[in-house]
């Protein structure tokens, strides 16, 4: 077995491995199945600072950023795509599947986005009915300032569509204050369930846009609306993936158990960065540095294959490269969730000390000896 520090999927608790192995009942005709997502559902909501409502689908972390995008977008909506990353520009992707006219706002990114500059832009381009903005970049590392853009948005009348499959939970999120009207996660970045479960938090605006559509959501898997009164009449629209649930549910559960979750990441991922800045390798980013993922150039003299070859053959230890513009250039340490821990972190980094010895990459110092002096409470 491999230990995983990927920026997800990542380790998984024992007590969540255990919950998926509950006996299964059958969620379609078990009302007391479906008070426990309600539950479950309530729980998230609470987490997020929300009092909407939030939704879990049966599906990883992309179908609540395409279910999304289906049932907001009808035909000829425009739709302002904020760009600074990977994922940010996949968004216009799902727009146009829908028949939506995608605005790519792009900027550089290296950098988080620029809220002033933002301003300026809308202040000439606001007619759109949404805009999507990417909370958590995992292939970059970018980390932008939803607090701050989403309600410039909506100052606008513009919706507000965030994924922070990748930031949630590890970092600060208040749904409410944020203004943001469907936000979407995922079970298995910091959240820590296996892979399979997407959850979506709706506004009462997000749901009015829904149901004032003059066409139909052009999917039914990928259709929000479906889960319309789905308590009241005990009847979801597919099957739901109990033992998924169950899994997750025990992982929000220890969420909620950790008060200091948020604070922990930002403590072990500010020493990452020390370490690597200290040991004379490079990061990615220039600014918006996210708690949940670091990423560093390659360097020179070296491929991301070399690296990631020998952590995992001689270290028993998964990092990640990139993919897209990124693919080669970088490699990724997640350390979000169950692996924002000191002990893994510790491993993780010693063991990339042996590995650029062995293939003569010569450090400034030791990434180990720097990770550990920078963490709180350190001279």
């Amino acid at each position: 077995m491999y230990k995983i520090m990927t920026p997800g999927p990542t380790q998984v608790a024992e007590n969540v491995r255990l919950a998926r192995s509950l006996p299964c009942t059958n969620p379609d005709l078990d009302e007391e199945f479906v008070e426990f997502y309600k539950e479950t559902c309530e729980t998230i909501s609470r987490l997020l600072h929300t009092g909407n409502e939030t939704l879990i689908l049966g599906g990883e972390g992309i179908l609540g950023l395409e279910a999304a995008c289906a049932s907001l977008t009808e035909p000829g909506d425009k739709v302002l795509v904020l760009d600074n990353g990977i994922y940010g520009k996949g968004f216009a992707d799902f727009v146009s599947m829908y028949g939506g006219i995608p605005d790519l706002y792009t900027v550089d990114d290296r950098n988080a986005i620029d809220v002033a500059a933002l301003e300026d832009f809308l202040e000439k381009s606001h007619d759109y009915k949404y805009a999507t903005v990417v909370h958590g970049d995992t292939p970059s590392g970018m980390l932008n300032d939803i607090a701050a853009i989403c309600p410039l948005l909506k100052s606008y009348g513009i919706l507000t569509v965030v994924d922070s499959v990748s930031a949630m939970f590890g970092e600060e999120l208040d749904v409410d204050a944020a203004r943001i009207d469907l936000l979407c996660g995922g079970s298995q970045k910091v959240v820590s369930a296996p892979p399979g479960l997407t959850f979506v938090t709706l506004s009462a605006d997000a749901k009015a846009a829904m149901k004032q559509r003059k066409t139909p959501v052009a999917s039914f898997y990928a259709n929000l609306t479906t889960f319309e009164h789905y308590y009241e009449e005990k009847w979801f629209p597919y099957t739901m993936p109990i033992s998924d649930i169950y899994g997750l549910r025990a992982a929000v559960d220890n969420i909620a158990a950790d008060t200091d979750m948020v604070k922990r990441h930002a403590a072990i991922a500010e020493a990452a960065r020390c370490a690597i800045r200290k040991a004379g390798l490079s990061l990615y980013l220039e600014s918006g540095f996210s708690n949940t993922v670091t990423v560093f150039l390659v360097p020179e003299g070296v491929t991301d294959k070399d690296v990631l070859t020998a952590m995992k053959k001689d270290h028993g230890i998964l990092l990640a490269g990139s993919f897209g513009s990124l693919a080669g250039k970088v490699i990724r340490i997640g350390h979000m969730g169950e692996n924002a821990n000191v002990p893994d972190m510790t491993e993780v980094f010693g063991a990339l000390d042996e590995v650029f010895a062995g293939l003569g990459v010569p450090l400034r110092a030791s990434l180990k000896d720097c990770f550990l002096q920078h963490l709180p409470g350190k001279p």
